[in-house]
């Protein structure tokens, strides 16, 4: 399989898109989330959902020249860009459909549900010479994207261990998240962001080991589920995960802290400063800068560099290769769970 090297933490500004015809496929929740940010953009954006709310979704933003397409083929047929915001089972045979007609796409994460999936659909695009681009926003939020430059920057030194945790309320809405079948789970729905987040921090890795347990809806305290991994990198830094879906009230939280050779640096979403100096001193060598206010939305900030790529600006921060390697882990770390056993991701091992 092919691998990038040690990710760029931050991608370069390019001049701002002039507009794009955009064929948004999927009428929930992220496609709630992308569509706004498009039309922000200046994009031109019809809407197909094989489930029938692109017409509601479309009659929404009516006012804003969104439209809904009959049928997907007309949908790709309008379109420069198909940003696919559907569950993932759906992802590789709606890419592949667009890329067939020599579309560029965006693909909501995680890109495919195995490995080998999700490398036909980067072949296929580099086959056809069209982008791909996968929608890994957390590398956009600033808190995880001020983190990133501080690595990227040197400022830590080499980062030696990790630690991530991602949780909230059970996604009860949409069902296909409690089927593994469907959504790969926590591990594969919700980690995979951390998972991600890791490589980009400390590079490729080579070894995983998970576990995951889940409850069902009728389960005393209602559905819930929870994971945890630990990633060897290459480097020699170790990463622990964990996430949790949990009871309607639970709120939504994440955190990481960064410790490297010269430095830590963390984050509590739930803190009303973002980034902050573990020392608590303030002045500290190890002191990292705060955060920057967020300006607008980290969905937007994402699309914004996608756009700007599509139109001849510089690639964006996350590649369509990155969105395999994160898969894979995230395929690892399925298998650790299921069988007790750490995951060799060596050499072309396949699983």
């Amino acid at each position: 399989m092919k691998v990038t090297g040690k990710p760029q933490p931050v991608g370069v500004a390019g001049p701002e898109p002039r507009g794009l015809a955009v064929g948004l496929i999927g009428a929930g929740t992220m496609a709630r989330a992308h569509l706004p940010a498009w039309l922000a953009l200046g994009a031109r954006v019809a809407v197909w959902s094989a489930g029938g709310g692109a017409a509601r979704l479309a009659e929404e933003f009516r006012a804003e020249g969104v439209t809904a397409a009959p049928d997907l083929d007309d949908l790709i047929g309008r379109s420069t860009v198909v940003d696919i915001c559907t569950p993932t089972p759906s992802h590789p045979a709606l890419a592949l459909a667009a890329i067939a007609e020599g579309r560029s796409v965006v693909c909501e994460k995680p890109l495919a549900l195995t490995p080998q999936d999700a490398t036909e659909i980067v072949e296929a695009a580099e086959a056809a010479h069209v982008r791909l681009f996968p929608a890994h926003v957390v590398r956009y939020f600033p808190a995880y994207e001020a983190a990133a430059a501080s690595v990227g920057r040197g400022e830590l030194g080499e980062p030696t261990e990790l630690r991530f945790s991602r949780g909230g309320a059970y996604p009860v809405w949409s069902p296909w998240f409690a089927d593994p079948a469907l959504s790969g789970g926590i591990l594969m729905d919700l980690m995979i962001h951390d998972m991600d987040y890791a490589r980009l921090l400390a590079g490729e890795v080579v070894s995983v080991r998970a576990e995951a347990q889940t409850a069902s809806s009728t389960a005393p305290g209602g559905a819930r589920a929870e994971g945890s991994a630990v990633l060897t990198h290459a480097s020699g830094a170790v990463s622990r995960l964990s996430a949790t879906w949990g009871r309607a009230d639970v709120p939504f939280r994440t955190t990481f802290r960064v410790t490297g050779t010269r430095g830590v640096v963390a984050h509590d979403s739930t803190a009303p400063t973002g980034l902050r100096d573990p020392s608590g001193t303030g002045d500290a060598p190890d002191a990292a800068p705060p955060a920057e206010p967020a300006t607008e939305s980290p969905y937007l900030t994402q699309l914004r560099e996608f756009a700007a790529a599509f139109e001849g600006g510089p690639p964006p921060r996350v590649s369509a290769w990155d969105a395999v390697a994160a898969v894979r882990i995230a395929a690892a770390a399925v298998l650790s769970a299921r069988t007790g056993e750490a995951v060799d991701l060596t050499g072309d091992a396949e699983f």
